[in-house]
């Protein structure tokens, strides 16, 4: 009698953990450069190797000035030459649009009525010129957005919708998943989680701007399920924040290299002790700081984790990884990239 007692109380709990277990994730990259016309062939290597079958692609973003307005910035590069015949040509193809939260600080609704009008017209540009008008079925938005722009911000999303007649989706930071009474539910057809860039990275100078667990943890030990479908990203990269005269002066990436000739200071900090040459662009000197963020296999790991722990996924999902870039990604093995998306199944 007790055994079946004890059967019957375990029984909840077991279809509880089987209600919210992921068992099938699709796999995808963000794709965020903009200077070069067509990916490596490591990079479409890398593509095949993980059988990744959606990419994110940053057309452009959407900046503010009063002199211009609205206007289209860092506009992607590649062309049709990313369907050549080395090419991941079975991947699809999701134009990603970050706008900056200062557009809907400064617009009117007027201003947001051309602004999805423009934005729908570049998608549709960008598809036929440099992407052989590939089939889009769905458009991602990337915006920071904050209590006082979210009825701006929503405002455009609705715009969008019936403009584009595709699958809207959004980035959702872990401020905004938290606390979706203040922050508001975004009217699309789903999210996909930022589960990156944490902490503002000129505010605390010990923690891992990127990725700090507790700071994630802290963000998702919420019971409530989030009222849309959500998807997951996660970090694949590093960079290095060089501080000269203890001033802040800009950001390196694929610093790996640039790390053996620096002298550690503390957790995080290094010491140049060599005048070094970057590009034409970068210059450090003897005694100028540098804070080099990373993230390692372990950290993603522990990542993951959490977020099965805390976070209450459908069945079916897609996992991003940011980003695709051979330099960042020779950090990992094809074996550990391919448990980041696989973990989430176990």
């Amino acid at each position: 009698m007790v055994k079946k007692l004890l059967l019957f109380l375990s029984l909840p709990f077991l279809f509880l953990s089987c209600e919210n277990k992921v068992e099938k994730v699709d796999r995808a990259f963000y794709y965020w450069k903009t200077e070069r016309n067509s990916m490596s062939l490591k990079e479409n290597q890398i593509i095949k190797n993980q059988n990744v079958t959606k990419l994110y692609i940053k057309f452009f973003e959407v900046d503010y000035t009063e002199a211009m307005g609205n206007f289209p910035v860092s506009k992607t590069d590649m062309r049709t030459s990313f369907y050549n015949e080395n090419s991941m040509i079975n991947c699809e193809i999701i134009p990603t649009i970050y706008i900056k939260n200062i557009v809907f600080k400064k617009s009117n609704e007027k201003d947001l009525d051309k602004l999805a009008d423009n934005v729908n017209f570049l998608i549709n540009k960008y598809s036929k010129e440099k992407f052989d008008s590939a089939t889009v079925s769905e458009i991602q938005i990337d915006c920071d957005w904050t209590a006082s722009t979210k009825d701006k911000y929503f405002y455009f999303l609705k715009k969008l919708k019936p403009l584009a007649q595709k699958e809207i989706s959004c980035t959702l930071r872990l401020y905004p998943y938290k606390y979706p009474d203040k922050m508001g539910v975004p009217p699309v057809d789903k999210v996909t989680l930022m589960c990156y860039n944490l902490i503002n990275p000129l505010e605390d100078d010990s923690k891992n701007s990127i990725l700090d667990l507790n700071e994630l943890k802290s963000y998702l030990n919420t019971d409530k399920k989030y009222p849309l479908h959500m998807d997951v990203a996660l970090p694949l990269y590093s960079w290095m924040q060089v501080y000269q005269n203890k001033q802040f002066t800009g950001v390196l990436y694929n610093g790996g290299e640039l790390k053996k000739s620096l002298k550690p200071i503390k957790p995080l900090w290094y010491e140049v002790t060599k005048d070094t040459v970057i590009d034409y662009k970068n210059y450090l000197r003897v005694g100028d700081k540098i804070k080099y963020e990373e993230i390692t296999t372990s950290q993603v790991d522990q990542a993951i984790a959490i977020i099965k722990k805390n976070v209450k996924l459908d069945k079916e999902i897609t996992v991003t990884l940011f980003h695709l870039d051979e330099n960042q990604l020779k950090n990992y093995t094809d074996a550990e990239i391919s448990h980041f998306y696989s973990d989430f199944t176990k």
